[in-house]
């Protein structure tokens, strides 16, 4: 091939390249051997006297979709009785498998139907239609339902839980919020949960039917409930698992800290926050918040007030390990998910349809883990903080037959 290549003036890629032909040659030399499979002989080498009398009967000309060398025409073996059925090139099928994959990709990446179409016909010389795109990405839409509705585990060390927004146009462009949650297994694997789609405002009403449903779905009890200082939220959490222990996030309490506060006071009041954060104990924390607001209540009222309001959240973490302390004080472990999710949602604008929203955050999702389920291993500083949650709620830490 590479001396033929050479003598006709082929390159190696491109629209007449080598590559395109050695991708017809390798498809049509299958579907041979898949003919010769089905008729029991090779061409012209059928037995005299044999029961069938199915031979070949030439073959037709098929216009096929590849993403490393675009379209490719190849002759696809027919026989006389048309019971021939290709496994390699199925019959109907325009694209090789590879095509949808690399389209899911793009679509989860925040591109629409019409950029993946042009992406196709720029740089590989197909032609894929927006309407193809759209019936290639609903083919997941199965998929995420049984995804959506799948049981879970009956014990999480952690939930996580966070809401980000994106645009709909339904009827108008409105916001929409979409509640994430991820759970932390008992081995240390980070499982998300499941994506809602909600209507107005994020609000602790619509979180207690996400936490119902998880309850619904086999989870029983969690450890930790890491959120947000949303309003009415630590009650929504202990009417479904009275247990769990209601942790604010700490990075969302000092973010907005600092936005009630003057940028030339940044400094310093970072170091006066520092002694709230590292307290041993509650009581050594009470006594740093009421230094920090010796020292700034006059000036920063609503910093403090800030600081008074969540401190039932606030305080819980400081009860346990250094271990535990680490990895349950902020919610920087689903914040990490939803960058993905904003980055592919700024690169949409907004989508048509509360299902599209839904259908681009699960392929995001989904490229997160290979297997399609959305579980994937977490960094190993999940490890000592395990081991700590063992020995802290071995109470309720369930049975080495049960998990």
């Amino acid at each position: 091939m590479m001396a033929d290549a050479k003598a006709r003036g082929l390159e190696l890629t491109g629209p007449n390249g080598l590559l395109k032909l050695f991708t017809k040659n390798v498809l049509e030399t299958a579907l041979n051997e898949e003919m010769t499979e089905h008729l029991g002989h090779e061409k012209n080498r059928a037995e005299v006297g044999r029961p069938s009398v199915n031979v070949r009967n030439g073959s037709r000309s098929k216009v096929v979709v590849s993403d490393a060398v675009g379209e490719v025409v190849i002759d696809v073996p027919r026989d006389r009785e048309g019971t021939f059925e290709p496994k390699i090139v199925q019959k109907r099928q325009r694209r090789l498998s590879e095509v949808d994959q690399v389209i899911l990709s793009l679509y989860a990446k925040g591109l629409t139907t019409g950029e993946i179409s042009a992406h196709f016909a720029e740089i590989y010389g197909a032609s894929v239609s927006k309407e193809t795109v759209s019936r290639i990405t609903d083919k997941v839409l199965d998929e995420q339902a049984q995804w959506s509705a799948r049981p879970l585990d009956a014990v999480y060390a952690a939930v996580f839980i966070d809401a980000v927004v994106v645009k709909v146009r339904d009827g108008q462009v409105a916001n929409r919020p979409i509640y994430a949650a991820i759970g932390v297994t008992l081995d240390g694997c980070k499982d998300v949960l499941g994506l809602w789609a909600g209507v107005g405002g994020e609000g602790a009403k619509f979180w207690m039917s996400v936490l119902v449903d998880l309850k619904n779905r086999g989870v029983r009890d969690a450890f930790f409930v890491v959120c947000d200082g949303l309003k009415g939220l630590p009650e929504v959490v202990t009417n479904v698992w009275p247990l769990a222990v209601v942790q604010t996030c700490i990075i969302h309490l000092i973010r907005n800290t600092f936005r009630l506060t003057s940028r030339a006071d940044a400094d310093t009041i970072k170091r006066d926050i520092k002694p709230i954060c590292t307290a041993p104990n509650a009581e050594a924390a009470l006594a740093a918040l009421d230094d920090l607001d010796e020292k700034w209540g006059k000036k920063y009222r609503a910093m403090i007030r800030l600081w008074r309001n969540a401190w039932n959240e606030f305080i819980p973490f400081l009860d346990y390990d250094v271990e535990i302390r680490k990895v349950i004080c902020s919610t920087n472990a689903i914040e990490s998910l939803n960058a993905r999710y904003r980055r592919a949602v700024r690169a949409r604008g907004h989508f048509p349809t509360e299902q599209a929203a839904l259908k681009c955050l699960y392929l995001v999702t989904r490229s997160l883990d290979p297997t399609g389920a959305g579980r994937t291993r977490w960094t190993m500083r999940w490890k000592p903080a395990i081991d700590a949650f063992a020995i802290t709620f071995s109470d309720r830490w369930p049975g080495a037959e049960t998990y």
